[in-house]
């Protein structure tokens, strides 16, 4: 890989500011000189935090800054600066300002057997982290009553055993609870109870409109936390955790809690509301900012770490958060945003962490390899469907306490590592809130890992069951059983999809990005054409060699022109059409055509390059698509891409299929006779067609811009 090129700093720069890029585009060049004609180092994406230096501004806007050990050019024309607020505002002093935290759940969660072994593996992986907030109660029981491990909580004692544990690796204690306000005594005794032992730092309340939340009603919370405050007294902190989206402010009785409470903590989860960052977060300063209390948000630790980077710079220095936490261990594959630090001391120098990976990818769907089923009944119980991600799903209704079903979701490994599991909730006939997945063939251990997902709070998503750590050679190893055992009735259960994603840790280069952006300010530099070879794995990761065209003979992929001789690109990235007419939209991509009309019909359509199918399937209006999660590219940057591939026919791979640049994925087809044959192809580097592979910006022209880049430009500049 090329080093970082590092601009000297003109002399008449000035001071530098510390400020939020907002860009015009997903991301914009850094240059090595203020101008298009000077070479691309880098990639800024939108809402980084960087140093810029406003007296450097040149008569054309553009600016000198620093980001991440990179430092260069940047045009006025493609970002704008924004003012960090971070640390300005005046708002009441809390025992998390300063501090990042992650929550606990509970010890059969997790794959670490003893209270030092995870407080140790935390600070490993997140040196900045100061706090975890553990679960001690839900409801009139102490939270051992749901936890079989040595981590289990189930009286004051095991309080002392948590405090004293997390004091060994310098991370505070800060406790967290479900009330309920049903035996109203019981309950308060143990929150009191909790509160007053040494080293207990602060109680958050987890105030949620759901099932099994709280359900003492308005007037039920005035005695409820007079109760606790006479125990524990005024001076001692509570705070509060709620569903930020406006429409649940009301059910939650905030005037009711306010005269008790002395910090607010939305969950703001972007991903599980299928949301940006930016719309999640601004949503919850709109909706609890004025409440009289100070926001410490908490965010979500199992979305991409490009949007917890964004997360964390949009709560701390934007809406001036002191503090967030991370929700929660046991889920969290990536560190590297959970372990930036409140305040950066020059978030201009700072270097990259360590970056955690995603290597090998295997995916098991029900009635596909690696998955069995059966029955305890002898009787047909399951029901079946065709899924969001296009392969069939199982479900039934739930059973209180005697199972009729079972499946099991096996596979071999391709290595011994550290695993994400996940299971994918469908959008139907998943209304269960207690799947209780059991994971087996730890390392290490010889019990199985118990995880109760509330599919009904997260349909139509991946949810994580957790990261453990697994030998390919040990029996199970990673196993996934699942019955319709959930103590409900009048509810269904789904049997769908798991995921198994092996974690690679990469050491940090200690520098900024750099290289191929292709299409926002301009030219870039090639990830390939040097005539070297590039690898296909680095440090144990897969990697993008290069991108080349989804069309044309093999023997064309090798020519200089991006798209082959006889192809046409009928509608341009960027172009308005249809104008006018209902179906008015910016083009997301490039429409490719070969010959005369129905010509290229039943053509081949290749990977552009080496990465993993998430999605394979029919979708409205579209037909038959395609999604590939390309490899981090060969090149500082690490860029990773979604492409497209649209209105195809006779699909040749599955989701979770690993693909190889210039592999035959698909035939160009018309989407079953809706459109004059022709592939739609586009790329992006945001997770936009991850979450939703029919996404369409029609008219908006910047979502388009802020989640699409233009195919052409990207693969003249980054051909292998």
């Amino acid at each position: 890989m090329s080093s970082t090129i590092n601009v000297p700093k003109p002399a008449d720069a000035g001071s530098g500011q510390t400020a939020i890029v907002n860009t015009k585009r997903a991301y914009v060049n850094v240059r090595s000189g203020p101008g298009t004609n000077y070479r691309d180092i880098g990639d800024l994406r939108d809402n980084s935090l960087v140093v810029y230096y406003p007296n450097s501004k040149t008569s054309d806007a553009w600016y000198w800054m620093e980001y991440r050990g990179l430092s260069g050019w940047i045009a006025g024309s493609v970002a704008e600066f924004e003012a960090t607020v971070g640390g300005t505002i005046e708002q009441a002093k809390t025992p998390y300002d300063g501090k990042v935290a992650v929550w606990h759940w509970k010890g059969d969660a997790v794959a670490e057997t003893s209270i030092q072994e995870l407080a140790r593996n935390l600070k490993n992986r997140a040196p900045n982290l100061k706090a975890i907030w553990v679960k001690t109660s839900d409801g009139a029981d102490w939270q051992g009553r749901f936890d079989r491990s040595d981590m289990a909580v189930n009286g004051p004692d095991d309080i002392d055993r948590w405090v004293s544990a997390l004091a060994a690796e310098g991370l505070e204690f800060h406790a967290w609870c479900v009330p309920k306000g049903v035996d109203v005594d019981a309950e308060t005794s143990i929150i009191s109870a909790v509160c007053q032992r040494p080293g207990v730092k602060s109680m958050i309340l987890d105030i949620e409109p759901y099932t099994g939340f709280w359900q003492g009603g308005s007037a039920g919370v005035r005695p409820f936390m007079l109760k606790i405050r006479q125990q524990v007294g005024g001076g001692f902190h509570i705070g509060m955790s709620i569903d930020p989206r406006p429409w649940h402010y009301n059910s939650v009785f905030p005037e009711e809690w306010f005269p008790f409470v002395n910090s607010i903590h939305p969950q703001c989860y972007w991903y599980t509301f299928r949301n940006t960052p930016e719309e999640t977060l601004q949503q919850a300063y709109d909706t609890w900012g004025g409440y009289g209390r100070p926001v410490i948000p908490a965010l979500q630790g199992d979305a991409p770490l490009i949007d917890q980077e964004s997360a964390h710079t949009l709560a701390t220095q934007r809406h001036a958060a002191t503090g967030v936490s991370w929700w929660r261990y046991g889920v969290i594959s990536q560190y590297g945003a959970v372990n930036l630090p409140i305040e950066l001391s020059n978030p201009g120098n700072n270097p990259t962490d360590p970056t955690d990976n995603f290597a090998d990818e295997v995916l098991i769907v029900p009635k596909g390899a690696g998955f069995r089923s059966g029955t305890y009944t002898g009787q047909q119980e399951f029901q079946e469907f065709a899924g969001t991600w296009n392969w069939s799903v199982l479900y039934k209704s739930t059973s209180v306490n005697t199972s009729a079903v079972w499946a099991e979701w096996k596979t071999t490994l391709p290595e011994s590592g550290r695993y994400e599991i996940s299971t994918f909730v469908p959008a139907r006939h998943a209304t269960t809130t207690k799947a209780r997945y059991k994971v087996h063939g730890i390392k290490g251990t010889t019990t199985e890992v118990v995880i109760d997902i509330n599919q009904y709070a997260n349909r139509n998503r991946w949810v994580p069951l957790g990261i453990f750590e697994l030998d390919k050679n040990q029996n199970n190893a990673g196993k996934v059983f699942l019955n319709d055992v959930t103590g409900e009735t009048g509810k269904e259960i789904a049997f769908d999809a798991i995921r198994f994603r092996r974690i690679v840790t990469v050491p940090s280069t200690g520098g900024g990005s750099s290289g191929g952006s292709g299409g926002s300010s301009g030219g870039g530099s090639s990830s390939g054409g040097t005539g070297t070879t590039c690898p296909s794995v680095v440090n144990g990761v897969p990697v993008a060699d290069g991108y080349d065209s989804p069309v044309g003979t093999i023997e064309q992929l090798d020519d200089a022109k991006v798209w082959p001789d006889g192809w046409l690109d009928a509608s341009p990235f960027g172009r308005l059409y249809f104008v006018g007419t209902p179906s008015e939209a910016y083009h997301t991509g490039a429409d490719l055509n070969w010959g005369s009309p129905y010509a290229d019909k039943g053509l081949p359509t290749y990977a552009c390059a080496n990465g993993v199918v998430t999605f394979a399937g029919t979708l409205r209006v579209w037909g038959y698509v395609i999604i590939i999660r390309h490899d981090p590219l060969y090149d500082p940057s690490g860029q990773v891409l979604y492409s497209r591939y649209a209105h195809v026919q006779n699909l040749m791979v599955q989701a979770g299929d690993r693909v190889t640049r210039g592999q035959q994925v698909a035939e160009i087809g018309d989407g079953f006779g809706r459109f004059v044959p022709h592939l739609h192809f586009d790329l992006s580097p945001t997770t936009v067609l991850e979450i939703r592979p029919s996404d369409w910006p029609g008219t908006n022209q910047a979502s388009l811009l802020k989640n699409y880049i233009d195919p052409l430009a990207w693969i003249r500049r980054n051909r292998p």
